[in-house]
C-alpha cells in the first residue's frame, strides 16, 4: 500500500516567525507514522507575485503541484489580529481542485487565544474547497508556553494525526473508485 502523503503547511513568511520551529515539530510527529510520508512545504520558501498574475508563475505551479501530491494536510497558522495571514490565503487561492476530498487538520499558535480564531476562519475557507476538516488540533499560547513538545501538546497531536490518517485513507480510497465532483 502506498503511504499516506500529508504536507505539513507552514502559513506564515514572516521574519522571526516561530512556525517553521513548530511546523518541524509537527512533521517529525506525523513522519514517526509507517504509513505516512511527510512534505513539509513552507511558504517562506516559495517567491509568489505581490498580486495574482494573469498566468501562473513558477513558483505557483510548484505550490499547487505539491497540494496535488498530498492526500492531506496539516497546516500550521499562527493568529493574526484574530484570523489567519495573507500569505496563507493567498496560498490556498492558487489552488482549488487540487484542495478537493482531502482533510486538513490544524496546528495553530497566538497569544492567550492558542489560534483558535485563526482555525475557526480556515474551517470556513476549506469548507468552500471542499475540504474535511479535523475536529481535533493542536493549540500553543506563545505566552504561556515554554516547551513546544509537551505531553499535552503530544496527545492534542496524536488524536488529529490519527484523525486525519483515517480521514486521508477513506478519501484517497474513495477517490481512486470514483473521481470527486463538485
Amino acid at each position: 500500500m502506498q503511504p499516506l502523503r500529508i504536507a505539513v503547511i507552514i502559513g506564515s513568511t514572516r521574519q522571526g516567525r516561530v512556525g517553521d520551529g513548530i511546523g518541524r515539530w509537527v512533521a517529525e510527529l506525523a513522519g514517526q507514522r509507517a504509513e505516512v510520508e511527510v512534505g513539509l512545504v513552507d511558504l517562506g520558501d516559495y517567491d509568489f507575485p505581490p498580486s495574482y498574475p494573469d498566468q501562473p508563475t513558477e513558483a505557483m505551479r510548484r505550490f499547487v503541484a505539491r497540494i496535488a501530491w498530498a492526500d492531506g494536510f496539516v497546516v500550521v497558522t499562527p493568529e493574526y489580529n484574530r484570523s489567519f495571514p495573507a500569505s496563507l490565503k493567498q496560498a490556498i487561492d492558487y489552488a482549488y481542485d487540487e484542495w478537493h476530498a482531502k482533510p486538513a487538520g490544524f496546528v495553530s499558535y497566538g497569544y492567550r487565544s492558542e489560534g483558535v480564531y485563526a482555525v475557526e476562519q480556515l474551517r470556513t475557507v476549506f469548507t468552500e474547497l471542499h475540504v474535511m476538516t479535523m475536529r481535533n488540533g493542536v493549540g500553543v499560547n506563545l505566552l504561556d508556553d515554554d516547551e513546544l513538545d509537551t505531553e499535552r501538546r503530544r496527545q492534542a497531536a496524536t488524536a488529529m494525526l490519527d484523525q486525519l490518517t483515517w480521514w486521508a485513507t477513506a478519501l484517497r480510497d474513495a477517490r481512486r473508485r470514483q473521481p470527486y465532483v463538485s
